[in-house]
């Protein structure tokens, strides 16, 4: 019992027996408040970027994610989805289905697909950096599970690739060039490179969770799939729509962590509003070029 006792000592103040949640994503990160035991060159990075971040809060683990995402719960919601959208990838094998896509459509395809797998892994590689220097354990927990879910992205856009080549041979081989030198993507490789630049731990979430990624999920997985259904490729359009519950959730836990910062601190509101529409307005202007070029509104 005192063993017990002392183990969950920070979540005795409730009273009542500790959710799996509590247990599994309370006081993680040791060093926060008291600094590394060694002092490292890296111990710099954290002091100027983490602890000095102008977004403050005394404990971030005041911070709950409303779905309460432990890694047992994340592995059972994302089985049930990925088995979704395992159905509907072997409904397109089974029914030959690539062979009646529009060709004009394969070729929209051949120029969206694959740079797009450049632009998730950019949004995963952000979502890891938040974890990582978030002063916060639980925050640490949404961001790695968000991480995990912009794989997921890449992966399936990855598989649809290679699907397609059985219809298109060479499909998506010269997705590299696009994403490096194709003049409609330049202004969205722009915009993953300086968000991966963004060092200071409070506006690289605010960036990517308020600004950034919210346009260009609405833009790829909401207005792109409307498009695919109107061109008559339905599956893919339920395939990002599965994509794009994960983005919900990202939406949720990110305006959770918002109202925690705000009521913290007087100044944090308007950091957070200043930072989301400016990164959101570099999302926008980033999709243009796109939108035009797809025939697709954001």
């Amino acid at each position: 019992m005192r063993e017990a006792s002392h183990t969950y000592w920070h979540l005795e103040g409730a009273r009542r027996a500790p959710s799996d949640y509590e247990i599994a994503t309370s006081r993680l990160l040791y060093y926060v408040g008291r600094g590394f035991e060694v002092d490292v060159p890296l111990g710099e990075w954290y002091r100027r970027y983490q602890t000095g971040s102008s977004l403050r809060c005394d404990d971030w683990d005041r911070f709950a994610d409303p779905r309460e995402t432990t890694y047992a719960k994340y592995v059972a919601l994302q089985q049930a989805k990925e088995a979704h959208v395992e159905g509907l990838l072997r409904s397109i094998d089974e029914s030959g289905y690539d062979g009646k896509l529009d060709p004009r459509w394969v070729d929209t395809l051949e120029r969206l697909l694959p740079p797009l797998r450049y632009v998730y892994h950019g949004l995963q590689m952000l979502a890891a950096y938040v974890g990582q220097m978030a002063p916060g354990g639980r925050v640490t927990v949404v961001a790695a599970l968000q991480a995990a879910d912009e794989m997921r992205r890449v992966h399936r856009l990855a598989y649809r690739m290679a699907m397609l080549r059985r219809v298109r041979p060479g499909f998506g081989e010269g997705g590299k060039e696009l994403w490096e030198r194709d003049a409609a993507w330049q202004p969205l490789r722009r915009l993953i490179e300086t968000l991966l630049v963004t060092w200071d731990w409070g506006e690289a979430f605010a960036a990517l969770n308020l600004g950034a990624k919210p346009v260009l999920d609405a833009f790829f997985l909401d207005a792109v799939a409307g498009a695919a259904r109107a061109r008559g490729d339905y599956l893919l359009g339920e395939i990002f729509f599965s994509l794009g519950e994960d983005g919900a959730w990202h939406r949720a836990w990110a305006q959770a962590l918002a109202d925690v910062a705000a009521a913290a601190d007087a100044g944090n509101r308007a950091r957070l509003d200043g930072w989301a529409q400016k990164w959101s307005a570099e999302a926008r202007a980033a999709i243009a070029p796109l939108s035009c070029e797809l025939g697709v509104a954001p």
